[in-house]
């Protein structure tokens, strides 16, 4: 039986005066590959922002390798190993590739090397003195995750890598993430793009209103594609 390495259970989220999470649940094992699926505004990305311990208010229980960390600052809980690579990627224009790649502290041992980054993403190497607004958003993506692979974190929350880029790219982006699941690394990964999630994951949740309210396991997607293109509204 899989570890689990991320228990949410009874997860409040707000915006200010915006109650948004409603109770979320779900379970990761160790090196397991899973999604949050739903439709814009179904709270997935306030999810991994309650996780990471930047929303204003959360209430419920989050436990990152049996530790509770509803109550810890974000970036005590970086430090426990939790890394969160966001959708609008957060790329500082004043610096080059390498030197973004270098700003994030290493919070625990065990966090990738600049070649091994290199070797992930060849084209970061390329590109390592070029000013990181001026990649392509490929290019950006690869650096945004890259950032987060020299931290030592075990668990990486992504939010929308796929977002916006050209079919070429997502391919490469899925190939990456792959990699990195096979290195040993757990990940939480929201996605709209349902056709590439199911590419990549164990496992499905889906959320709507704020709550989880479906788990679809990898072997069982193609007999519930029906069930979840309604959940999406595809």
């Amino acid at each position: 039986m899989v570890e689990n390495i991320l228990q949410v259970a009874g997860l409040q989220g707000w915006y200010g005066e915006s109650h948004v999470l409603h109770g979320v649940g779900l379970e990761i094992g160790r090196g397991e590959l899973v999604t949050l699926l739903g439709r814009n505004g179904a709270g997935k990305t306030t999810t991994l922002k309650s996780i990471m311990g930047i929303l204003e208010k959360r209430l419920g229980s989050v436990r990152f390798e049996n530790r509770e960390t509803v109550g810890l600052p974000s970036d005590q809980i970086a430090r426990l190993g939790i890394a969160y690579c966001p959708e609008e990627r957060g790329i500082f224009s004043s610096l080059d590739v390498e030197e973004n790649l270098l700003l994030p502290p290493v919070v625990r041992p065990g966090g990738m090397s600049l070649a091994d980054i290199y070797g992930l993403f060849p084209n970061l190497q390329e590109r390592r003195r070029s000013q990181g607004t001026k990649l392509s958003g490929g290019e950006q993506q690869m650096l945004s995750i890259g950032r987060t692979l020299r931290t030592g974190a075990s668990l990486l929350l992504l939010d929308e890598p796929t977002e916006g880029l050209a079919p070429v790219v997502v391919q490469r982006i899925g190939e990456v993430i792959r990699q990195l699941k096979a290195r040993g690394f757990t990940i939480l990964l929201v996605e709209q793009n349902f056709r590439f999630a199911a590419t990549v994951a164990d496992r499905h949740y889906v959320m709507e209103d704020g709550r989880v309210v479906d788990m679809v396991v990898a072997a069982d997607v193609a007999q519930s594609a029906a069930k979840i293109q309604a959940y999406l509204g595809v």
